[in-house]
């Protein structure tokens, strides 16, 4: 059986695109154990590997997908925003700004194990408070890094360089290429 060892409906969504029978089981880890421990760019790489660690030893038998996605904005990590005050914030310093969003995944399965990591860039439009506030309340970002969904097509965005799906937050032409049709 494929596993996606994630709870996000956007994965799920995506992964589709690549497989249509799979399992999902979320997996539980203490991501903040890696913090001030590997570099941004590490970051999702490593995290990815918990969590595909944490279900490949519940279900060793079985290939397993995991993934994370953060976005890195002047060399600092956001996250996901805990208050629409913090997505406020998130968004002002995202406004008319170019960032990068990382993914990185594990995949187990099959006698092996791929690691990858991959970018794309957004440039956001400048933003006015009240579009800020207006997509807050319509779109309810807490749940997103960056306080933002690139799918919301809500005029956040100027331009995406890369992977639209990996800005979604699974990075499925590599995932095609290296684990699909190798």
């Amino acid at each position: 059986m494929f596993i996606l060892a994630s709870g996000s409906p956007r994965r799920k969504e995506l992964l589709a695109k690549l497989i249509k029978d799979y399992k999902i089981v979320v997996p539980v880890v203490d991501e903040k154990s890696l913090e001030g421990k590997v570099s941004p760019f590490d970051l999702p790489v490593e995290e990815s590997k918990l969590k595909a660690y944490a279900i490949r030893d519940q279900y060793p038998n079985d290939e397993i997908l995991a993934c994370d996605t953060i976005v890195l904005l002047d060399g600092v990590v956001l996250g996901k925003p805990y208050t629409e005050d913090v997505a406020y914030q998130m968004l002002k310093n995202e406004s008319g700004k170019k960032q990068t969003v990382i993914s990185g995944y594990t995949y187990i399965g099959n006698g092996i194990e791929i690691n990858r990591t991959v970018m794309s860039t957004v440039v956001f439009n400048e933003l006015s408070d009240e579009k800020i506030w207006d997509y807050i309340k319509k779109h309810q970002p807490l749940d997103k890094a960056g306080a933002y969904g690139i799918q919301d097509e809500a005029g956040l965005i100027k331009c995406i360089e890369g992977s639209y799906d990996n800005v979604m937050g699974l990075p499925v032409e590599d995932l095609r290429d290296n684990v699909f049709n190798r």
